[in-house]
This record gives C-alpha cells, sequence and structure tokens, in this order.
C-alpha cells in the first residue's frame, strides 16, 4: 500500500481542455466554471447547459476515482464499462489496475476531448499495461454504434469480447436528469441480461439541493428519481438476474483534491444469476 501511494502522490492529470473547477476543493475561492467558447478562449460561468456536462469534471468522479484507489484488489485485471465517461478521468484510473476499459459516451465532440485526455495521460496507466477503448454508447439506442463512419464505432469483436468478460460497470454523477436516468437503467439491464459474467456496478451520485417554486420547499428531485429507480432495479423479477443494491460508506481515505461532501454517494449493484429454490 505504501508503494501504491508514493505512486499515487507523482501523479499529474494533464489536458489539453480547459475543465470545470466547480467542484475542486478550493477553501475561500470562488468556485466558478470554466469552458471553451466558441473561438476556443476559456470563459467563465456559474452555470452549465445539459449538453456540456460531460465536458466538466464533477467531485463524483473524484469519489470514484478514490474509491477505485482504495480498494485497487476489486478491480485487478478486470475488464470493465463505463458509462456516461465524460472526461474520461475514472477510467484512466482505472485503468492503473483493470486490464481493458471501455469508456463509453455519446457525441463525437465529447468523445474527441475524452481520447484526448486519455492518450495525455497515458503515463499515468502505461506501466499497468492497461488498454483503454474510447467508445459510443447511447443510452436512447437499443443497439452498440456499429457504423463505420463513426470514429468510435464498436467492431463485432469487440462487441463480443465487451459481453464475454465484463465483470465491472462504472458511472460517475450522470443522474441529473429524469428521463436520462431512466435511459441508464434500462441500459445497465440490457447490457447486464448479456453479459457472460456475473457482475458489479458502482455509481457515484451528489444529493443537490434546489429550491422549487411548484413545490414552495428545497427538494432533491433528481436524487429521487435516481433512488426510485435503484428500488426499481431491485424489485425486478425476470427469472433471469438478481440485482443487490447496497450503499458503500464514503470512510475511505482521499487522495484527490476536491470537497468530500456528505451529499456525495455511492453505490453498488451486485448482478448475479438467478436460483430457483430447485437450483439452490
Amino acid at each position: 500500500m505504501l508503494v501504491q501511494r508514493e505512486c499515487m502522490d507523482s501523479i499529474t492529470f494533464k489536458s489539453d481542455t480547459v475543465l470545470s473547477d466547480v467542484h475542486m476543493y478550493t477553501p475561500n475561492i470562488r468556485h466558478l466554471m470554466v469552458r471553451l467558447n466558441a473561438v476556443g478562449q476559456p470563459e467563465h460561468t456559474m452555470d452549465t447547459t445539459l449538453e456540456d456536462v460531460g465536458k466538466q469534471v464533477w467531485r463524483g468522479a473524484f469519489l470514484l476515482a478514490d474509491y477505485i484507489w482504495n480498494n485497487s484488489y476489486l478491480f485487478r485485471d478486470c475488464t470493465v464499462l463505463e458509462l456516461g465517461a465524460g472526461t474520461g478521468m475514472t477510467s484512466i484510473v482505472m485503468a492503473t489496475v483493470a486490464k481493458t476499459i471501455y469508456c463509453t459516451d455519446v457525441g463525437e465532440d465529447l468523445l474527441n476531448m475524452c481520447e484526448r485526455n486519455i492518450i495525455v495521460n497515458k503515463h499515468i496507466y502505461e506501466a499497468a499495461g492497461s488498454e483503454i477503448k474510447v467508445r459510443e454508447l447511447d443510452w436512447l439506442r437499443d443497439d452498440l454504434c456499429t457504423d463505420t463512419k463513426n470514429p468510435y464505432c464498436w467492431s463485432e469483436e469487440e462487441i463480443a469480447h465487451m459481453y464475454d468478460h465484463t465483470d465491472v460497470l462504472l458511472a460517475a454523477d450522470v443522474f441529473y436528469d429524469d428521463d436520462l436516468t431512466d435511459a441508464f437503467f434500462q441500459t445497465i439491464y440490457r447490457i447486464l441480461s448479456n453479459l457472460k459474467n456475473p457482475s458489479t456496478i458502482y455509481l457515484s451520485v451528489e444529493k443537490r439541493l434546489n429550491f422549487t417554486l411548484r413545490k414552495m420547499d428545497v427538494t432533491c428531485d433528481a436524487y429521487d428519481h435516481f433512488r426510485l429507480c435503484l428500488a426499481d432495479l431491485e424489485n425486478i423479477c425476470d427469472g433471469r438476474t438478481k440485482f443487490i443494491v447496497e450503499p458503500i460508506k464514503s470512510s475511505f481515505p482521499q487522495f484527490l483534491s476536491y470537497e468530500r461532501v456528505e451529499q456525495l454517494e455511492l453505490w453498488k449493484i451486485i448482478a448475479e444469476p438467478f436460483k430457483s429454490n430447485a437450483q439452490q
């Protein structure tokens, strides 16, 4: 563990894009979003449009990265599928221990940025001999993109490999829109139903408080919907897959610099083949 800590202390993330510092822990400094404007110059804003959320780094990604580093034995030599990878930071961290990572999102501009980030940060994981494949995975589609005109399409061999070998799925702070949350859970159910191996899903989420005029109160609507989806998944009785949902305590050491607020949560979903009473 000492060697691992020393290695982590020396890690520096690099990027040729301007990422958000809104979830970096900088005490006594105003938190501002940073993004590129139409002419490529950085601009600051206190809000982010839905189309830009994948181009920011959010606290949930840092929390999940910390968990991976603290529990590297869980991911050693695994095949991992990350959904909604955004900047690719969590996939980069996972590549320090896992064997193959399918780093997925949607939108060519976002995937271009993600791939550039992975290339310039290869120094972090290259000693592990891991491979990160950036691919498109659209939660609103039932199939994987195999259109060769898309630079981030899947080959038939990759699809077969992903279904035959994936045993870990990840998603960091992607639950901010109810329709997309529904699409996410439909996607993982579809993928899990086709995986050859039992698998574990790790999800990070931040409970964001908002005042709504409709309810005239502070609510956490996106988080509440996420919890409903978790409950629905656990209650599925399809005779094929059993889902066990568990919260993970965030008491593990913090290696990355961010504010670990109490609203940050980690969840684990264990997906295993359903066993009837006769099989048991």
